[in-house]
């Protein structure tokens, strides 16, 4: 079988109040549209086709690179016009999935299913029955219970509108029967659009059998038209990503308080507290611990580690053993290896931090290479940038570096070097030596304080 997919994204989405085209709206930092492009390729389609309109160029370059065919309905004239505008890049003998760019959450399974309903004399229609149906186009039976057309909310009379199963746009058709069928849509309806759900009579008429099938979860079948339905369906996605992870075996304090915004990769006896967002692609090794309030984006954290509170690691590699925070923050570039600490308000990028080496306080080290069992002291800085061009720190095995010191880059310390509280060091120091460099402390006699004016 020939899959072709229709996924329709022209509509301007008036009230979302935005400027930005609906399906780019996002859901868990990801589009909407590439919720349902993502979702689609787990099918794969032949050729996936979006039709796009307002803000078509914006949408293109969103998704640029991507193996996809773009069609564009200059006019929104209703779902079945939009359809219509892709069937020329369609064989006659594909079997054609329609899509919706705001309907991000529905399963690559549920999609199978109805796929697998349709053949020469069955197209496929997903419905959901729902307790308030208000919005919706009813699903109208006759008497033997197969389906006879769908009427939507505007059209309908009173009796049809306590219809409960509804329509959710997506159908799987014959690509030859589509070509037949959309060409005698008419527009005689409240909205003056070219309805797709129109077709389901014409499929009647025809003798072609309307093959039912329903998600496992109405939320796959929501879509977004306010940025109140926006944060709804946030929270069902991100409730069902933290419930994947608890049958995985890694606890989640609190559900509600759980973001996911990419991909989550956890080992045995892990924990996460509350309000933690995960962007990207993270690794947990085994019994790593995240405490509240951080953000974590594109890093792998090793085993028995731990990530105190309110702290924000964005691509760093963290080795097992390691005590991060609370308060810290770890630049792209940052690589620790095992048994390092990277303590409160202490920031770092592209630094490399030895085995057992400890960065406690209130420091900023960047562009620095640190061998094992350096202990940097608070308040220490490395200068590694003149305003033009960035500069390496290296400091050697053993290395301790005192209170408030400033190390002008670039520049290298020995192993066992030590440098004294205070110092601004500009020159390389050797192996094993002391470094001092202080001005000269003067004691003034007869110094009176500011007095307020």
């Amino acid at each position: 079988m020939k899959l072709h997919l229709v996924i329709l994204g022209a509509g301007k989405g008036s009230r979302m109040k935005s400027n930005l085209p609906k399906v780019l709206h996002t859901l868990a930092n990801k589009p909407l549209l590439q919720h349902v492009v993502d979702t689609s390729t787990q099918l794969n389609p032949s050729e996936t086709h979006v039709v796009i309109g307002h803000g078509a160029e914006q949408v293109k370059s969103q998704l640029d690179g991507q193996q996809l065919s773009w069609v564009l309905q200059e006019e929104q004239l209703g779902t079945g016009h939009a359809v219509a505008q892709a069937m020329p890049g369609i064989p006659d003998d594909a079997v054609v999935l329609i899509l919706y760019g705001d309907v991000p959450l529905t399963e690559a399974s549920s999609l199978q299913a109805l796929l697998a309903k349709v053949d020469d004399s069955n197209m496929g229609l997903m419905t959901i029955n729902l307790s308030d149906p208000t919005g919706y186009g009813r699903i109208v039976r006759n008497s033997e219970g197969a389906v006879q057309c769908i009427v939507e909310e505007k059209d309908a009379d009173p009796v049809q509108k306590q219809i409960n199963e509804v329509n959710t746009g997506i159908m799987a058709v014959q690509a030859k029967q589509l070509k037949s069928w959309l060409p005698a849509l008419k527009a005689n309806n409240a909205q003056g659009e070219y309805y797709l759900t129109d077709i389901i009579a014409m499929a009647m008429k025809e003798g072609v059998g309307i093959a039912v099938e329903q998600p496992s979860h109405s939320w796959e079948v929501e879509g977004v038209n306010t940025l109140v339905q926006l944060e709804n369906l946030e929270r069902i996605y991100q409730r069902a990503q933290a419930h994947k992870l608890l049958l995985a075996g890694v606890r989640i304090m609190d559900t509600t308080r759980f973001d996911l915004r990419g991909e989550l990769v956890a080992g045995n006896g892990c924990e996460i507290d509350i309000n933690c967002i995960f962007n990207g692609r993270v690794e947990l090794g085994n019994n790593v611990k995240i405490g509240p309030n951080c953000v974590i984006t594109d890093c792998r954290i090793g085993d028995n580690s731990e990530i105190l509170p309110n702290c924000v690691i964005d691509e760093s590699s963290i080795a097992s053993g390691a005590i991060i925070g609370p308060f810290a923050r770890l630049r792209p570039g940052t690589q620790l290896a095992d048994n390092t600490k990277i303590g409160n308000f202490v920031e770092t990028k592209k630094t490399l931090v030895g085995k057992g080496s400890k960065i406690n306080h209130l420091s900023y080290v960047g562009d620095t290479t640190l061998g094992e069992r350096v202990n940097i002291g608070a308040g220490t800085i490395t200068c590694n940038y003149d305003g033009v061009n960035k500069y390496q720190t290296i400091l050697e095995d053993d290395v301790f570096v005192g209170s408030n010191t400033s190390l002008v880059a670039p520049v290298k310390a020995g192993e066992n070097a030590t440098i004294g509280a205070g110092s601004v060091i500009t020159k390389d120091i050797e192996p094993n030596q002391l470094a001092v460099a202080r001005g000269k402390q003067r004691n003034i006699d007869g110094w009176e304080k500011p007095k307020k004016d």
